[in-house]
């Protein structure tokens, strides 16, 4: 399977999406992370540690993609019509991370109006970094996402600062001291685990 993520607009938990779900999949066969961030965030991510699975700059990609059963792309923000076309086409699932504030949101709507043009199926909007509670932000953004036809992942991602001790170490997130990382972990999980089983019903 080929999971693809993608973002107009930086800060929206793309690369810590990628990371992650590149873990689970790891699980049920080699998984291969390819960083095609200007960034290279991904890639600094695996040397501050040690991850279980491998990543690649972009450039490496023919070399590595054949030992692969899950490959998970990590995009550079903000692509234009053409790589966007060619991102949709090359994978079985196009990602789009946002936060729930309102200039994400707006530069989400540009990327759905466009996916949109395309012809586009196989993509889904996935909520990252939602505040707690006694914020409603997460799910006045859900709210306005349901109204406007765009598909959106049944779970969403808590905004947790294990998140951040796993980018500093090296690590994933499950395996932080913190008291909060074994819940950021399983709405990761939650997410896979929804990706797995539409590509299972399509596959079928």
């Amino acid at each position: 399977m080929i999971i693809t993520l993608a973002s107009f607009k930086g800060g929206t938990g793309k690369t810590t999406s990628a990371v992650h779900l590149a873990a689970f999949f790891q699980q049920a066969g080699p998984t291969l992370l390819i960083d095609g961030d200007a960034n290279r965030s991904a890639l600094a991510w695996s040397r501050r540690g040690e991850l279980p699975f491998k990543v690649i700059d972009e450039r490496q990609g023919a070399k590595h993609a054949r030992d692969a059963e899950h490959i998970i792309i990590d995009t550079q923000a903000r692509p234009d019509r053409d790589d966007l076309a060619a991102l949709v086409e090359g994978c079985d699932e196009l990602i789009i991370p946002t936060t729930p504030d309102a200039l994400s949101l707006d530069a989400l709507v540009l990327l759905t109006d466009e996916l949109r043009d395309l012809g586009a199926a196989n993509w889904r909007v996935l909520l990252t970094l939602c505040p707690p509670r006694p914020s409603h932000d997460a799910d006045e953004a859900r709210v306005m996402l349901d109204a406007a036809g765009i598909p959106l992942f049944a779970g969403q991602i808590r905004r947790a600062v294990a998140f951040q001790k796993a980018a500093l170490t090296g690590c994933i997130v499950a395996a932080v001291a913190d008291p909060r990382a074994a819940a950021a972990a399983a709405d990761y999980i939650a997410i896979a685990q929804e990706v797995k089983l539409n590509h299972d019903r399509k596959t079928k």
